[in-house]
């Protein structure tokens, strides 16, 4: 389950709770016990990590549809905004904060960093 952080079920704050649990996971501290329970109720652990991925299954689609990962930074698919997901994405590695594999894939992908450059010297 991706729930949001600022979800509340019966009163409770339910996304601080399993951002917490989340937390403690990533620290170690979690049980095992309480931590298979989650699992068995669909919990995502790594929540940044599959939005990523689902994003990125979205940009993989849209370079197969039009034959390039150029996305218009305003253009959605399936109600994501992926062009303004590839902008962070480009502004990140230009600011030397995306992962390398992360970086790899993306390149694996079709993506152009540097969209002018490219534009460019194709004309």
């Amino acid at each position: 389950s991706n729930i949001p952080f600022k979800h509340i079920e019966e009163g409770k704050n339910l996304g601080q709770w399993l951002n917490t649990q989340r937390t403690e996971k990533k620290n170690g501290k979690l049980t095992k016990c309480l931590e298979k329970k989650l699992e068995e109720a669909g919990v995502v652990w790594g929540a940044f990590s599959k939005q990523w991925d689902d994003n990125f299954h979205l940009l993989v689609r849209y370079q197969r549809r039009e034959g390039h990962s150029n996305v218009p930074r305003d253009h959605s698919e399936d109600g994501k905004k992926i062009g303004q997901w590839l902008s962070r994405q480009r502004s990140k590695k230009n600011n030397r904060k995306l992962d390398k594999s992360l970086e790899e894939r993306l390149e694996n992908a079709g993506v152009v960093w540097d969209v002018f450059s490219e534009q460019w010297e194709s004309n």
